[in-house]
């Protein structure tokens, strides 16, 4: 509904929840945002990639309160943080911690700054890259793809679809298709593979998967962690949304103030992404003629 104090408010209640944030023990205080010049804070990522991805940006934001910033993070995003603004060491879950004085939960920062619509901070790029695939002028639309998330995730069998309710996008003519997806789910392989409109690249992380954005003139995704990677990168991107959407996608918007460069594609009917497919394939038609000009 877009109340987010509230909302932020109540979803510290997640941290008792050991499903969502398993509880753990620390030395530390929980830092409640008061300056901390000449100590160190630690921030610990917590649910999703995306989870980390899309929040990460809060902390340029600490580190004007203070010293100096630890993150804690998922393995597989540990390249990918390392040019982060704000950043002094990056940490992977599991690996034993420096000294810390103070420490939050990632997820708690916008509850910490009071973040509202009008003030989350979306100013896009806020992930560096070192290297980059960078777009070449005049070629075909070259557009990414990613249908499925990660399938431990409680609610992957609504974000998620089928590669063979994606086929009928392939029928629009002038694009170039490149495979986003780093594991193919196995129920698509088939399909996949006997697909010869798609481009499959070599992801070894997210690090290669984000140099790769630069080079496109569009991401389409569901509701995963390349949609936020591609937000955060300010690479233009189509989301596409389960009529239950995520909390952060807010109702019946067609964009996101986290995220300047993205549109929502929502589900009208629960369950039905071939609506969803038809209505991006009109769309793809309209982007590979203003390209083509």
């Amino acid at each position: 509904m877009g109340r987010l104090p509230e909302g932020w408010a109540a979803y510290e209640s997640r941290l008792r929840i050991s499903d969502l944030v398993p509880p753990r023990r620390f030395d530390a205080p929980v830092w409640d945002g008061q300056p901390f010049q000449g100590q160190t804070l630690l921030v610990t990522a917590e649910q999703g990639l995306g989870d980390t991805i899309q929040f990460i940006r809060y902390v340029p934001m600490a580190k004007a309160r203070g010293g100096a910033i630890v993150v804690e993070c998922q393995a597989p995003l540990t390249g990918l943080l390392e040019g982060c603004k704000g950043i002094d060491q990056i940490v992977s879950c599991g690996q034993p911690l420096p000294h810390h004085d103070w420490h939050i939960s990632l997820l708690s920062l916008p509850y910490v700054f009071q973040t509202t619509l009008e003030t989350i901070p979306n100013e896009v790029p806020y992930l560096k890259l070192l290297h980059t695939v960078e777009r070449v002028p005049g070629k075909p639309l070259r557009v990414g793809l990613a249908w499925a998330g990660n399938p431990r995730q409680q609610r992957d069998r609504m974000r998620s679809c089928r590669f063979e309710e994606l086929l009928p996008l392939f029928e629009v003519a002038g694009i170039h298709w490149v495979c986003l997806q780093k594991e193919i789910p196995a129920a698509d392989l088939d399909t996949v593979v006997a697909c010869d409109r798609v481009e499959r690249v070599n992801l070894s992380d997210f690090a290669a998967t984000a140099q790769r954005m630069p080079g496109l003139d569009l991401v389409i995704s569901v509701d995963t962690s390349v949609a936020h990677l591609a937000g955060a990168l300010g690479v233009p991107v189509w989301i596409l949304l389960a009529k239950a959407s995520d909390w952060r996608w807010l109702l019946e918007r067609d964009d996101s103030p986290w995220y300047p460069s993205a549109r929502l594609v929502r589900q009208r009917t629960t369950g039905d992404w071939k609506e969803v497919v038809r209505r991006v394939s009109a769309e793809l038609e309209g982007e590979v003629a203003r390209h083509s000009k």
